[in-house]
């Protein structure tokens, strides 16, 4: 009985073995002909029949599997993915039995494949449709894992898409592979053209130069990409609303790039977002002294200043925004709102002496003095944005109380026609 078994099982894998050939070799004949369909047809019959196969056949499938993905892929995109699963799984079984047969042979599929998908997925990214691009630049890196470059464009592609998700575990590969992003540049000046030109090469460029067409040779090596990555880890995570974990990674990436005045507002931002006035002041005047010309930071500080009750100090920090930027609107319509703030103490004390007229005419003087101080700020605010309705309101108010009738008027045409 054990020898009819064993006969019996000798048979079977006799059977099998001839089904994969006969599988495989149909495959093959139909990627000849360029028929990828029937070929996926026979690779799907020969698949299960392969998981005890021995490592020659194997490597035999995974070639023939990656031709014919590389083949569909021409007409449907969705076949990239499984293109680079086959071709990993085709040099991780080779390099394995240390051979390169099938490799060799798969090579000029495989940099077609690769050229014709990064052609794609830059394309896709270049009209911005981040969903496509995120993919088909991943599944680049997929079929090509030293192009660690198309991990990034996938990772960036990820962000733009608001795929939060994606995009954080693609920086976060990024920064464990210690992607640099670092490319060494050799140009030259066209002598005809006058501009610098991108060689690609030592070699092109010597070339270029030697031909007498170009001068000026120039060896140049980009910063490394590594402190934006970890950058970029915290935005996602600020985004995502994981506010522990983006403090966390931005102080991280402070260590990498401490005088990048972006990761200190992004700390600063979310220091607010907690209630920590006190930590947000220090960061924006960190921020300060390594960008002193920057408006925006001093308009930050004024808003913060406001909330903390510090009105004279906002105020100072409002008019340094527009010394520095003399159309900051939101600065005009903040420090403006600053100086109004003398107005509720005055409301009080006329309501406080409305049976002494004397006393309350006084105080109602003061007031109208404190509008007419007010009112050049705010028509400065609305010479930058004449259709910002609250701008429109408050100088109609302003007029109206001042008794400004004929500008009072203009101002009352133009808000009817915003509402």
């Amino acid at each position: 009985m054990k020898k009819q078994v064993l006969v019996l099982l000798a048979f079977f894998i006799s059977l099998t073995t001839f089904a994969q050939k006969s599988e495989l070799k149909a495959a093959e004949k139909a990627i000849k002909k360029q028929d990828y369909t029937t070929a996926q047809a026979s690779i799907k019959q020969a698949k299960p029949l392969i998981e005890n196969a021995d490592d020659k056949i194997k490597a035999k499938f995974y070639y023939l599997q990656a031709l014919t993905c590389s083949g569909l892929s021409k007409s449907d995109s969705k076949y990239y993915a499984s293109a680079a699963d086959a071709y990993s799984n085709l040099f991780e079984i080779e390099n394995k039995m240390g051979s390169t047969k099938y490799t060799k042979l798969a090579e000029p599929t495989l940099n077609t494949t690769i050229t014709d998908l990064s052609a794609k997925g830059i394309k896709s990214y270049q009209d911005k449709n981040y969903t496509a691009a995120k993919d088909e630049l991943y599944q680049v890196y997929g079929l090509s894992s030293k192009d660690t470059v198309f991990l990034e464009y996938a990772a960036n592609a990820a962000y733009l898409d608001k795929d939060y998700d994606k995009a954080l575990e693609y920086f976060t590969t990024l920064k464990d592979i210690g992607y640099t992003g670092i490319v060494t540049e050799y140009t030259a000046k066209n002598v005809e053209s006058g501009e610098r030109e991108n060689m690609g090469s030592k070699s092109q460029m010597d070339l270029m130069v030697k031909s007498k067409q170009y001068v000026e040779p120039k060896t140049t090596t980009t910063d490394s990409k590594a402190p934006s990555i970890i950058k970029n880890i915290a935005f996602v995570y600020v985004e995502q609303g994981d506010t522990d974990k983006a403090i966390a990674a931005v102080k991280n990436a402070r260590k990498v790039a401490p005088d990048d005045v972006n990761l200190i507002l992004t700390e600063a931002n979310l220091q607010i977002k907690l209630g920590n006035k006190d930590e947000f002041a220090n960061l924006m005047n960190e921020a300060i002294k390594l960008d002193p010309n920057n408006a925006s930071l001093y308009f930050n500080l004024g808003v913060i200043s406001g909330e903390q009750g510090n009105v004279e100090k906002a105020k100072e920090y409002y008019k340094k925004a527009i010394e520095l930027n003399p159309d900051y609107f939101d600065a005009y319509v903040n420090l403006g709102s600053a100086l109004l703030e003398k107005d509720k103490v005055l409301v009080e004390e006329m309501n406080n002496n409305l049976s002494d007229f004397k006393k309350y005419d006084e105080i109602k003087e003061r007031q109208v003095m404190l509008y007419k101080e007010v009112i050049p700020v705010y028509e400065k605010a609305y010479s930058i944005k004449s259709d910002d309705i609250d701008t429109v309101r408050t100088l109609m108010s302003l007029y109206e109380n001042a008794e400004m009738d004929d500008k009072f008027q203009k101002m009352k045409t133009k808000y009817e026609s915003l509402k």
